[in-house]
């Protein structure tokens, strides 16, 4: 006989249903979600922002080597020729103007490394700069030298010395096209512009703390440490100044 309103029997413990294993901290995240759960964002649209702000650096220093070209023949100096019958001799055989426009070239390659390099790290900045303005500034500089080297040459003297030797007529005078003489000239400008790059980075670039590992806050509740910012001392609610036990010195006085 059943005594009225008496509770069912539980259920047995096998058939009750057990807690939930706690999830491996150390097992790597699902397929298909990053180490926070949070999906993963397609390859070309992270690589998008990336090659435009690459591109930009590249052509930024294009239009710079437009200045450098203007800038070399005007600041390079002039190796004058001499026509004398049938020959075109050098007027002044023991100068050094071959090799004062290779140096004029360099420095204002110096320059152009250090200004594009400036500029690309204050506009990338906000963004935290990345691989992409490294890679704009070396593919740059080296594309901006060889323009410039190029556009000099079209730009300065005819390098047609007969023609020039017919113009001028016996006796005349006239300039040589300007030349590199040292082609390594041309690495100048990436190569200044990727120390001046690294030297910013480290010493004004944007910092970013480390994320904590996934498995970090799973590993703290399976050792019942509270989570990080989680006051610590006396429970919410608790009262203060009672006595806690012999010697403590926190209890009443008699």
């Amino acid at each position: 006989m059943t005594v009225p309103n008496t509770p069912p029997d539980p259920a047995p413990a096998d058939a009750q249903a057990e807690p939930d294993a706690a999830p491996d901290p150390f097992a790597p995240p699902a397929h298909g979600a990053t180490a926070f759960g949070e999906g993963t964002t397609p390859l070309g649209k992270r690589l998008l922002p990336e090659v435009r702000v690459g591109a930009g650096v590249v052509v930024a220093c294009l239009v710079a080597a437009l200045v450098v070209a203007g800038l070399w023949v005007w600041l390079a100096p002039k190796v004058p020729l001499l026509v004398d019958g049938d020959r075109i001799l050098y007027a002044d055989p023991e100068g050094e103007q071959r090799a004062g426009a290779d140096a004029v070239f360099v420095l204002i390659a110096l320059g152009a490394g250090i200004l594009t390099a400036l500029g690309a790290f204050l506009v990338t900045r906000r963004r935290g700069g990345g691989i992409a303005v490294a890679v704009g500034l070396t593919v740059g500089g080296l594309l901006g030298s060889i323009g410039a080297w190029r556009i000099g040459r079209w730009l300065g003297p005819s390098g047609d010395l007969i023609g020039q030797a017919r113009r001028v007529g016996d006796g005349g005078h006239f300039d040589a096209s300007i030349d590199l003489g040292a082609l390594g000239a041309l690495l100048v400008w990436p190569m200044t512009a990727m120390v001046v790059l690294l030297l910013l980075s480290a010493a004004f670039g944007k910092r970013e703390e480390d994320p904590p590992p996934y498995w970090a806050p799973v590993a703290q509740a399976q050792l019942g440490v509270p989570p990080t910012g989680t006051p610590t001392g006396t429970p919410t609610g608790a009262p203060t100044g009672q006595w806690a036990g012999p010697g403590t010195g926190s209890g009443p006085e008699r």
